[in-house]
């Protein structure tokens, strides 16, 4: 087996340096609370965003998209067709489309348009420990809004079945980033937690997992690993800079930008579990 401490940061610069190069062009349909910081996060790792959710405009435009990004975050009855149609598009023109199921246990409405976007056929999931258990188990649950209320270790083996039963791989958000596809199951072991007290990480993180993904198709899993670390070490490195959450969330897309070949090689942790 090769040594995991060496090809993973490997795996990660060259993902960065993909979504750099190729500038993929991601359509993010989001919630008005995370459009600015998940372009300007997209921007900063050479990604292309689309903020674009209008229903008239996705069968022109989502073709041409290299990936998908849904995020649920603000979600009304008006959006949810939209999000729908833009998830049936990407799939059928072979592009991968990332699912963020942000607080999925809050109400059944949410809760079931969760369930019918899974069904769709999203590349990867993405969500804390509490939005994949609800989704796994199906039910409403007592929630605090967007915050989760489980550590991601506690939602390790019901992602590995949400993997598994869709052909996706799952991410858990927390202390420890869990990855699985159903079988494999690493941790990314990079960030701080002060991003907690920054309102859209979760989703922005999210966003460059479509980028990754977009510029690796065929290695969603390593690229959805290796998206959570790189965003995790900007986070680390804006971190020893930062006098609280406004000029973490300032440093932090610095550091994404700025991030060189020899921080990703020494920085990155991911593990398997």
């Amino acid at each position: 087996m090769e040594d995991e401490t060496k090809t993973w940061p490997s795996k990660a610069w060259t993902h960065l340096t993909s979504t750099r190069n190729n500038s993929p062009l991601i359509q993010c349909i989001t919630n008005f609370v995370s459009m600015d910081l998940m372009a300007n996060t997209l921007l900063a790792a050479g990604a292309s965003p689309a903020m674009l959710h209008s229903l008239q405009e996705i069968p022109d435009f989502t073709p041409n998209t290299h990936a998908l990004c849904i995020n649920i975050g603000t979600l009304t009855a008006e959006w949810l067709p939209a999000m729908k149609m833009a998830a049936e598009v990407a799939v059928k023109a072979g592009k991968p489309w990332v699912l963020d199921p942000v607080a999925a246990g809050a109400s059944k409405f949410r809760l079931e348009a969760c369930v019918e976007l899974v069904k769709m056929k999203p590349c990867v999931i993405r969500g804390n420990g509490s939005e994949i258990l609800a989704i796994f188990k199906g039910s409403v649950g007592s929630t605090k809004g967007v915050d989760s209320t489980h550590d991601s270790t506690d939602a390790i083996e019901a992602a590995k079945s949400l993997a598994e039963a869709n052909g996706c791989i799952v991410a858990v958000s927390g202390a420890v980033d869990i990855v699985t596809d159903g079988k494999r199951v690493v941790g990314a072991r990079n960030g701080v937690a002060m991003l907690q007290k920054i309102t859209a990480t979760g989703c922005s993180v999210t966003a460059l997992i479509a980028a990754f993904v977009a510029v690796d198709p065929v290695h969603a899993f390593e690229a959805t690993a290796t998206a959570l670390s790189v965003f995790g070490v900007a986070a680390e490195m804006a971190m020893d800079l930062a006098k609280g959450p406004a000029s973490l969330r300032m440093h932090l897309i610095d550091s994404l930008y700025g991030l060189d070949h020899s921080t990703v090689l020494s920085r990155v942790h991911i593990t398997s579990l």
